[in-house]
């Protein structure tokens, strides 16, 4: 079981810029994909970024590559994952989860992921 815990929400204002964080703990090295999410106010959970663990293949959703940049630290003690959010508008306004899979090819979303932390909210104001 992998716990995952998102951190770096807030208020932002549009065009502004904002990091979120993703702690993984437990069985971390059955981890081999994950991805940030986000579910809008009355909408679906849908993928944003994805990557593959290892050779750091990435997936983007093609409304949020350029503004946005996954990465993750694979430190031999933690197993991190980040969402760099740049030039934001509101309606990036959202709840933004972390998930996880042991599935390597589960980055690219074909297939929902195993675990998901929270989930951290982002507000963007006119």
């Amino acid at each position: 079981q992998v716990q995952l815990a998102e951190s770096g929400g807030g208020l932002v204002q549009a065009g502004g810029s904002r990091r979120l964080s993703c702690a993984a703990s437990g069985r971390t090295l059955s981890v081999y994909s994950m991805g940030w999410f986000r579910q809008a106010p009355g909408k679906g959970r849908e993928l944003v970024v994805g990557i593959r663990m290892g050779d750091g293949s990435t997936y983007y959703k093609p409304n949020y590559e350029g503004r946005f940049t996954i990465s993750r630290d694979e430190s031999k003690n933690a197993l991190s994952l980040y969402l760099q959010m740049n030039n934001l508008e509101p309606e990036d306004t959202a709840v933004y989860y972390c998930g996880a899979s042991r599935d390597s090819t589960d980055y690219t979303g074909q297939r929902d992921f195993e675990s998901w932390g929270q989930g951290t909210p982002v507000n963007v104001s006119t």
